[in-house]
Protein backbone atom coordinates (compact mmCIF):
# COMPACT_ATOMS: atom_id res chain seq x y z
CA UNK A 1 0.00 0.00 0.00
CA UNK A 2 1.20 3.49 -0.65
CA UNK A 3 -0.04 5.22 1.98
CA UNK A 4 -2.97 6.60 -0.12
CA UNK A 5 -6.48 5.66 0.97
CA UNK A 6 -8.35 4.26 -0.62
CA UNK A 7 -11.78 5.30 0.92
CA UNK A 8 -12.58 8.73 2.27
CA UNK A 9 -15.79 10.55 3.12
CA UNK A 10 -16.48 14.26 4.01
CA UNK A 11 -19.16 15.87 6.08
CA UNK A 12 -19.79 19.43 5.67
CA UNK A 13 -22.17 22.07 6.37
CA UNK A 14 -25.05 22.66 3.70
CA UNK A 15 -24.52 25.97 1.83
CA UNK A 16 -28.35 26.12 2.27
CA UNK A 17 -27.82 27.24 5.62
CA UNK A 18 -24.54 29.00 5.68
CA UNK A 19 -26.34 31.54 3.31
CA UNK A 20 -29.56 31.52 5.71
CA UNK A 21 -27.40 32.80 8.48
CA UNK A 22 -25.70 35.21 5.82
CA UNK A 23 -28.95 36.62 4.99
CA UNK A 24 -30.44 36.40 7.90
CA UNK A 25 -27.54 38.85 9.38
CA UNK A 26 -27.96 41.05 6.32
CA UNK A 27 -31.63 41.13 7.60
CA UNK A 28 -30.59 42.20 11.15
CA UNK A 29 -28.75 45.37 9.33
CA UNK A 30 -31.14 46.72 7.63
CA UNK A 31 -33.38 46.20 10.20
CA UNK A 32 -31.53 48.15 13.21
CA UNK A 33 -30.85 51.03 10.52
CA UNK A 34 -35.02 50.99 9.68
CA UNK A 35 -35.77 50.97 13.40
CA UNK A 36 -33.68 53.83 14.38
CA UNK A 37 -33.75 53.16 18.13
CA UNK A 38 -30.56 53.14 19.99
CA UNK A 39 -31.60 50.17 22.00
CA UNK A 40 -32.81 48.56 18.63
CA UNK A 41 -30.06 49.31 16.58
CA UNK A 42 -27.76 47.87 19.43
CA UNK A 43 -29.57 44.59 19.41
CA UNK A 44 -30.03 44.28 15.61
CA UNK A 45 -26.08 44.72 15.76
CA UNK A 46 -25.44 41.98 18.47
CA UNK A 47 -27.71 40.15 16.20
CA UNK A 48 -26.26 40.64 12.92
CA UNK A 49 -22.38 40.08 14.89
CA UNK A 50 -24.02 36.81 15.80
CA UNK A 51 -25.14 35.05 12.94
CA UNK A 52 -22.51 36.78 11.10
CA UNK A 53 -20.32 34.51 12.51
CA UNK A 54 -21.51 31.57 12.45
CA UNK A 55 -21.64 31.84 8.75
CA UNK A 56 -18.24 33.02 8.64
CA UNK A 57 -17.32 29.47 10.30
CA UNK A 58 -19.42 27.87 7.91
CA UNK A 59 -17.07 29.42 5.39
CA UNK A 60 -13.51 29.43 6.88
CA UNK A 61 -14.16 25.65 8.22
CA UNK A 62 -16.93 23.78 5.84
CA UNK A 63 -15.95 20.32 6.08
CA UNK A 64 -16.47 19.50 9.87
CA UNK A 65 -15.71 15.37 10.02
CA UNK A 66 -13.83 13.44 7.36
CA UNK A 67 -12.71 9.57 7.76
CA UNK A 68 -10.78 7.39 6.11
CA UNK A 69 -9.15 4.20 6.49
CA UNK A 70 -6.43 5.77 8.96
CA UNK A 71 -8.42 7.90 10.96
CA UNK A 72 -10.68 10.55 11.35
CA UNK A 73 -9.78 14.37 11.21
CA UNK A 74 -12.42 17.11 13.03
CA UNK A 75 -12.89 20.74 13.73
CA UNK A 76 -11.76 21.88 16.79
CA UNK A 77 -12.51 25.69 17.61
CA UNK A 78 -12.92 28.16 14.55
CA UNK A 79 -10.94 26.40 12.11
CA UNK A 80 -8.34 24.34 13.55
CA UNK A 81 -8.26 20.65 12.44
CA UNK A 82 -7.65 17.94 14.12
CA UNK A 83 -6.16 13.69 13.69
CA UNK A 84 -7.35 11.35 15.39
CA UNK A 85 -6.38 7.94 14.35
CA UNK A 86 -8.72 4.92 14.61
CA UNK A 87 -7.16 3.38 17.59
CA UNK A 88 -8.01 6.44 19.64
CA UNK A 89 -11.57 6.45 18.78
CA UNK A 90 -13.31 4.49 21.81
CA UNK A 91 -17.18 5.38 21.01
CA UNK A 92 -19.03 6.25 18.13
CA UNK A 93 -22.63 7.14 19.12
CA UNK A 94 -25.79 9.20 18.39
CA UNK A 95 -27.93 10.62 21.48
CA UNK A 96 -30.92 11.24 20.70
CA UNK A 97 -32.53 14.18 22.97
CA UNK A 98 -36.29 15.64 23.10
CA UNK A 99 -37.56 18.16 25.18
CA UNK A 100 -40.61 20.97 24.98
CA UNK A 101 -41.78 19.16 21.88
CA UNK A 102 -38.63 19.39 20.29
CA UNK A 103 -36.01 16.74 19.06
CA UNK A 104 -32.31 16.51 17.90
CA UNK A 105 -29.73 14.04 17.29
CA UNK A 106 -25.59 14.56 17.75
CA UNK A 107 -22.88 12.34 16.51
CA UNK A 108 -20.75 11.89 19.23
CA UNK A 109 -17.15 10.50 18.49
CA UNK A 110 -14.60 9.84 22.16
CA UNK A 111 -11.99 9.59 22.16
CA UNK A 112 -8.83 8.51 24.94
CA UNK A 113 -8.64 12.37 25.69
CA UNK A 114 -11.99 13.91 24.11
CA UNK A 115 -15.16 14.11 23.08
CA UNK A 116 -16.45 15.73 19.85
CA UNK A 117 -19.76 16.42 19.17
CA UNK A 118 -21.20 17.29 15.54
CA UNK A 119 -25.24 17.87 14.64
CA UNK A 120 -27.06 17.12 11.71
CA UNK A 121 -26.58 20.35 10.30
CA UNK A 122 -22.85 20.40 10.68
CA UNK A 123 -23.00 16.71 9.10
CA UNK A 124 -25.01 17.77 5.90
CA UNK A 125 -26.92 14.46 6.86
CA UNK A 126 -28.40 12.63 9.69
CA UNK A 127 -26.55 12.28 12.06
CA UNK A 128 -27.33 8.13 11.80
CA UNK A 129 -26.30 7.63 8.25
CA UNK A 130 -22.71 9.13 8.92
CA UNK A 131 -22.15 7.14 12.42
CA UNK A 132 -23.04 4.28 9.88
CA UNK A 133 -20.78 5.40 7.42
CA UNK A 134 -17.50 5.70 10.10
CA UNK A 135 -18.67 2.17 11.40
CA UNK A 136 -18.50 0.89 8.07
CA UNK A 137 -15.11 2.74 7.11
CA UNK A 138 -13.55 1.84 10.87
CA UNK A 139 -10.94 -0.93 10.42
CA UNK A 140 -11.53 -3.91 12.43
Amino acid sequence: MTGISRQARQWRVRRDFTLLKWTAAAAFCVLGVVVGDLRGLILCAGGALLLGGFALHDVVAPVRLAADDQGLTVVTGLARRRRLPWPEVTGIRVARTARYGLSWELLEIETTESLHLFSSFELGTSCMAAADELYRLRPA
